[in-house]
C-alpha cells in the first residue's frame, strides 16, 4: 500500500450490542479479497482482535507492515492505524471479535482493571497460534460460542473474553506502541472520540470537550474541523443516528423513545438529523434500512498529514 502525504484515514466506529462488551463479525462475510481499491489506514473505537483461517498478505501498522498466512492473529488497540491487505489474485478469510476492554474488565476483575486495560493498549500485534497456542486457541473458542449460540453463549462469551485479555495483557508487558497510532497532534481528537462513542446520549457542549482535552474551545473546534472533515457537533450527531439505526432495526420501539435514548433533546431535531444524515425520514428508514453502513461511512473519515 502506497504511503502518501495527504491520506485519508477513516474512522470505522461500532456500536456494542446492550450489556455485552463484546461484539463478533464471524462467517462467509469474512471470507473475500481484503484492500481491494483501499489505500488507507483505518482505525476503530474498541479493541479489535482478528484470526486469519486461510489466506496470504499483509498487514498494515501504521509504517509498519507485517505479512499473515492462515494461523495467525491480530491484537489492535482502539485508535491504532491500521489495515489489512491480501495477495493479489488471493482471498484471505478472517473473523472479527471487537471488545470494550474498559467495560469488560471492570466487570470481570474490578482490582487492577486499569492497569490490565494500560498493558493491553500498550502494543498492536501480529502473532501466531503455533507461537501463542493459549491465545490463539481462545480466540477460536469465542468464535464457535458466537457461532453455536447455545444457552446462556453470551455469558460464557464474555468470561472466555476477560481470560483473553488477560493473558494478551501478559504478553504485552514489555511492549510501547511505536508509529502505529496517529500523530501526538490528534490525541485531543482520539480523546474526544472515545468519549463521544460512550456519552452521545448525553447532552454534549462543544466547550466541555474541549475542557476534558485541556485544550481552548476555538483550538479543539479547528483541529478536529481539519482531522475529521466536519465539526465536532457534526460528528456527534452523526454517532447518535447510528445507534438511532441500530435501535431501528432492531427493535419496535417507538422513534420518539428512540430519538431520546440516543441523546437528542427534542424530536424534530432528531428527525432533522436522520434526514440530513440518511436522506429519509426514520419511519421510511425503518421500512428499508439496507446498506445504511456504506451511506454512513462516508461521514467517517479524517484526514491524515505526512510529518504533522
Amino acid at each position: 500500500m502506497a504511503n502518501k502525504g495527504n491520506a485519508k484515514i477513516e474512522f470505522r466506529y461500532y456500536k456494542m450490542p446492550d450489556n455485552v462488551p463484546v461484539l463478533a463479525l464471524i462467517g462467509e462475510k469474512w471470507k473475500q479479497v481484503y484492500g481491494r481499491d483501499i489505500d488507507y489506514l483505518h482505525f476503530h473505537n474498541y479493541l479489535e482482535i482478528g484470526y486469519c483461517y486461510d489466506g496470504v498478505g499483509t498487514l498494515v501498522l501504521g509504517k509498519e507492515q507485517h505479512r499473515y498466512h492462515g494461523g495467525y492473529f491480530t491484537v489492535i488497540p482502539p485508535n491504532c492505524l491500521h489495515t489489512t491487505v491480501s495477495d493479489p489474485g488471493t482471498i484471505s478469510s478472517w473473523e472479527f471479535l471487537f471488545v470494550d476492554v474498559d467495560t469488560l474488565l471492570n466487570q470481570s476483575c474490578h482490582r487492577g482493571a486499569k492497569h490490565i486495560a494500560s498493558r493491553i493498549n500498550s502494543i498492536a500485534c501480529l502473532k501466531t497460534e503455533k507461537e501463542h497456542p493459549k491465545i490463539g486457541q481462545t480466540i477460536r473458542s469465542i468464535f464457535e460460542i458466537m457461532r453455536q449460540k447455545e444457552e446462556l453463549y453470551l455469558d460464557e462469551a464474555k468470561a472466555q473474553a476477560a481470560v483473553l485479555l488477560i493473558n494478551i495483557a501478559r504478553e504485552n508487558n514489555e511492549y510501547r506502541l511505536t508509529d502505529q497510532m496517529p500523530p501526538k497532534e490528534t490525541v485531543p481528537i482520539m480523546q474526544s472520540l472515545n468519549y463521544i462513542s460512550t456519552h452521545y446520549m448525553d447532552p454534549l457542549k462543544i466547550e466541555m470537550l474541549a475542557e476534558k482535552c485541556h485544550i481552548s474551545e476555538s483550538h479543539f473546534r479547528k483541529i478536529f474541523s481539519a482531522y475529521m472533515g466536519m465539526g465536532p457537533m457534526e460528528f456527534i450527531n452523526i454517532v447518535r443516528i447510528r445507534s438511532a439505526c441500530d435501535y431501528l432495526k432492531r427493535t419496535n420501539d417507538l422513534i420518539t423513545d428512540i430519538a431520546t435514548r440516543c441523546g437528542f433533546s427534542t424530536f424534530s431535531t432528531f428527525s432533522r438529523n436522520f434526514r440530513k444524515v440518511m436522506g429519509i425520514s426514520p419511519n421510511e428508514w425503518r421500512k428499508n434500512p439496507d446498506n445504511y453502513e456504506q451511506q454512513l461511512l462516508k461521514f467517517s473519515h479524517i484526514h491524515y498529514e505526512e510529518g504533522w
